[in-house]
């Protein structure tokens, strides 16, 4: 199918209240590119949750020590500010295509110092502590000219759908990586997951080298300090988007718990449970991906990623409470799914508002809000255990979140308000995307 032939019907056999739970495929039938870049984020998805459950648990290994599972990081935040905020420049300034590329073959490099280093007689520490930084610096270049590549080769009325279907993408990688790296790293040992992981940036590489070139808008600026603070200018001028960074900064600031999952497994009574603990969040997130066909009937978006939040906060309290592993797992497969809920509607607001020409440097701000979280989130995670206790560090961290994103939805009533029907951000985009394509306005 090319990109201009129609999507087909539904099929008559499917009932309307499934249909409005199934995916919406739209983008998927509709794009050829967009069908390519999901695909071979879906393979590099995958192996990347190998590296993922893999280097904390070797950092684990060899010093035993939460605090320096938790400087993980701090080591990845550093890179992730400068290059986010520059990346997104780039991506505003460059050729997309080609910034996907490299980063992604850099990927693969790194990946292969990471598998050296766990072959050797007696792994060392500092390599892992500079290849996550690395990482989180090439990942902050790639993110922003990724998501400011999505509506290009996506239609404007199309861009929820799309969201959704990344989402799913990556939580199919995300329940199968973790799951599978439990067995490996245990059975196998670490160098596998490394071996995995780099064999899948080689066959990503090979998808996204088939792109077509997609150079900067005429009118975008050049990468600068100057252009970075026109982006952030805009950014603050636009509340409803500040308040999506805001709430989602705070949520996995206070109760993001992937730093501390090990030592919970241990002190649960549960080694094997690693893996699952692992796959529990984005196995939530699949839940809602897969029936996210409801997320097109939603309007009041701001909402919803409020009320997802205060969600993933409490999830996050009950995992922390209670005692049995197998309710620690249900509460995590919780959190997961309001966290999804969470990003597709920030994913919708961001991509049916943004101007063009602004596009990379707001997703680098955009990065910042949805990775510097987490990282922080580990550091405040593996201090807090240190200073009280792992599960206290947990439960008093989704207490946190709550109280944090209540506050949030008090000061930015703009975010409340967001109706995507009648926001008139929205509404120029959908203008300006009929007047390229030949459609009038109606």
């Amino acid at each position: 199918m090319t990109d201009d032939d129609p999507a087909p019907s539904p099929s008559p056999s499917t009932s309307p209240g499934l249909r409005s739970l199934l995916p919406d495929l739209a983008p998927w039938r509709a794009s050829a590119e967009f069908r390519r870049v999901w695909v071979a984020g879906l393979i590099t998805t995958f192996g990347s949750f190998l590296t993922f459950v893999a280097l904390p648990v070797q950092m684990k290994e060899l010093t035993g020590s939460a605090v320096a599972v938790g400087a993980i990081g701090a080591v990845e935040l550093v890179p992730m500010v400068v290059f986010g905020l520059y990346g997104g420049a780039l991506a505003d300034a460059l050729d997309k295509r080609k910034l996907i590329v490299y980063t992604e073959a850099a990927q693969g490099v790194l990946c292969a110092a990471l598998l050296v280093n766990s072959t050797l007689p007696h792994p060392t520490v500092w390599p892992l502590y500079v290849v996550a930084g690395l990482s989180s610096a090439l990942g902050a270049v790639q993110r922003p000219a990724l998501d400011s590549l999505l509506p290009r080769i996506v239609a404007h009325e199309h861009l929820p759908a799309a969201a959704s279907l990344n989402a799913l993408r990556w939580t199919v990688g995300g329940v199968a990586g973790p799951a599978l790296a439990g067995v490996v790293v245990a059975y196998a040992g670490l160098g596998w997951a490394y071996a995995v992981d780099l064999v899948t940036f080689l066959a990503s590489v090979v998808l996204v080298v088939g792109l077509t070139a997609s150079p900067a808008a005429h009118e975008a600026a050049k990468p600068s300090l100057r252009s970075i603070a026109e982006g952030a200018r805009y950014a603050w001028s636009r509340k409803e988007l500040l308040g999506t960074y805001a709430v989602d900064l705070a949520a996995m600031f206070f109760a993001m718990p992937l730093a501390l999952l090990p030592f919970l497994a241990d002190e649960l009574g549960a080694q094997w449970s690693l893996g699952l603990m692992y796959a529990a969040l984005p196995a939530g997130a699949l839940l809602v991906t897969l029936t996210s066909g409801w997320t097109s009937g939603v309007h009041r978006h701001g909402r919803m990623v409020v009320l997802a939040a205060v969600g993933w906060g409490f999830a996050m309290v009950a995992a922390g409470v209670v005692g049995n592993v197998w309710l620690v797992l249900l509460f995590l497969v919780l959190g997961g799914a309001f966290d999804m809920v969470s990003g597709i509607f920030r994913a919708a607001m961001w991509n049916q508002t943004i101007p063009d020409e602004l596009r990379g440097r707001l997703a680098g701000i955009e990065l910042l809000s949805y990775s510097a979280g987490p990282q922080l989130g580990q550091v405040r995670a593996g201090g807090m255990a240190a200073w009280t206790s792992v599960r206290t560090s947990i439960w008093a961290g989704g207490l946190l979140c709550v109280g944090a994103v209540g506050l949030l939805a008090l000061c930015l009533p703009k975010l409340m308000t967001y109706d995507v029907r009648t926001n008139p951000h929205a509404q120029r985009m959908r203008d300006a995307r009929q007047a390229v394509s030949g459609v009038s306005s109606t």
